[in-house]
């Protein structure tokens, strides 16, 4: 449906896209709003009926429905967020400017603006930010009859919302669940009691949303209760949204690795609609930012080659090895921090065991591969460059400097984002660009001092 809406709109049959749009099911809507432009959407979302709007926010995702309020205006966006669920509106505004989002707060009603505020309290990592409110939870005395139609009068959302119903005692402290399937099994005089499960896997309201979601995967439960310090349930975690956090917490790993993420802002989604279809200035800031390091990288590199110029001039031969030993450690620190990156984002990587595990392990590793490009590289510089010339030795020069460097981008691909992760520094862009400059500065220095020593070639400031 939707490359039909978009070959309407190409066309400029604007009335046909948008009653395509309006005969959909909410998420449908959803589904065609979010591939059109943002003036389209918001001028075919702004004629739905209340209720059908409503309805089709709830599925769009964060991004989408923080670009629609932000393109709506402060004053109808706080008309049309007063009929929103208080964790929606939270996710929305915590993805708008500073100052848009606590404009469009004060515009709440003071009861919806409190409730937001109070989600907006726990940090953006915290589960509360990505729980939702609307689950059915009923006492063990409710009847399978009453627990049904509670789950028919479940609005529009998820739906693995309507999957279980959970139980609590008088005083809202949670005490199981009951899925869906049994309870359509079950006699609907049948008493909640008679059915109910564990309290199996549930989350606290203090727990990180990647663990919660990690967990939520583990389990056999399309929905993960969250509950409070005082074991009342607060609210739950769905499936659906546990496997968005998951994708964006890889995703955002490899956005900030290729230098397209935030530093100063570590810890916010990287947005795509921004990055390919906002502000050019946008992007070029954002990029060049990590790519000032590199320039600043290349340039101090430079000047070590620019100071064993005159080694360089003794020995030509020395030229053509350069880029092996810069590119090869510049992947084997690549290949390090990416390993790193997808390791932590998908929990294999534990921040407490990794001098004694992770670390470890990584230099076995690189002491391996090191050995291996050393005794290649520089077998195959002996014969190509070192015995027709007469430096023999030329092939020891290249082997050392190839092992120090692949073994020292090896160590610091683990290193240093542990590093920049300890003080709170995203690891992300920055790693690879201070990796390549150290590992550039040790594998050269080696190579050309190697040179020097075994080889006689001229040493700078030496007689």
């Amino acid at each position: 449906m939707n490359h039909i809406v978009l070959n309407h709109l190409r066309n400029g049959q604007f009335h046909e896209a948008k009653t395509l749009i309006m005969d959909a099911d909410p998420t449908e809507k959803a589904r065609c709003l979010a591939a059109i432009e943002p003036s389209y959407r918001l001028a075919i979302f702004s004629e739905l009926p209340p209720k059908d709007a409503v309805a089709t926010f709830l599925h769009m995702d964060d991004e989408e429905q923080a670009g629609l309020l932000e393109h709506m205006g402060k004053t109808e966006a706080a008309r049309f967020a007063a009929r929103l669920p208080s964790y929606t509106i939270a996710r929305a505004v915590s993805l708008l400017s500073r100052r848009y989002g606590d404009e469009l707060l004060a515009l709440l009603p003071a009861k919806k603006r409190e409730s937001v505020q109070t989600i907006l309290r726990h940090d953006a990592d915290n589960v509360v930010r990505v729980m939702r409110s609307g689950h059915v939870a009923v006492t063990a005395d409710t009847s399978v009859a009453e627990a049904m139609a509670r789950l028919r009068g479940i609005e529009d959302g998820p739906e693995d919302m309507g999957a279980v119903v959970f139980v609590t005692n008088a005083e809202g402290e949670y005490q199981g669940h009951v899925s869906l399937t049994r309870l359509l099994r079950a006699e609907p005089g049948t008493p909640i009691r008679t059915l109910v499960n564990g309290e199996g896997v549930t989350a606290g309201t203090h727990d990180n949303k990647v663990d919660a979601a990690r967990l939520l995967q583990r389990s056999d439960l399309p929905v993960l209760p969250i509950l409070d310090d005082q074991h009342r349930l607060a609210g739950v975690l769905c499936f659906s949204d546990a496997m968005d956090v998951l994708e964006e917490d890889v995703s955002e790993d490899v956005y900030k690795k290729a230098g397209i993420g935030s530093m100063v802002h570590a810890k916010d989604v990287v947005r795509s609609e921004k990055l390919t279809s906002g502000p050019i200035g946008y992007s070029v800031r954002v990029r060049l930012a990590f790519l000032m390091v590199t320039l600043a990288g290349g340039l101090m590199v430079g000047g070590v080659i620019d100071f064993f110029e005159d080694t360089l001039a003794a020995l030509v031969a020395l030229a053509i090895f350069i880029p092996l030993v810069m590119d090869m450690g510049g992947n084997v620190g690549t290949q390090s921090t990416t390993i790193f990156a997808r390791g932590l984002a998908l929990g294999h990587i534990s921040m407490e065991r990794f001098f004694r595990s992770h670390l470890v392990r990584e230099a076995m590793v690189g002491l391996a591969m090191a050995s291996v490009i050393a005794v290649l590289a520089g077998t195959i510089a002996y014969f190509w460059q070192g015995a027709p010339n007469g430096i023999p030795l030329l092939g020891v020069v290249v082997g050392v400097a190839l092992f120090t460097a692949v073994f020292t981008a090896s160590i610091l691909g683990f290193l240093l984002p542990w590093v920049m992760v300890k003080i709170g520094v995203d690891h992300a862009p920055g790693a690879d660009p201070f990796i390549t400059t150290i590992k550039d500065f040790t594998g050269l220095a080696v190579y050309f001092l190697m040179a020097a020593w075994l080889l006689g070639a001229h040493i700078p400031g030496g007689a």
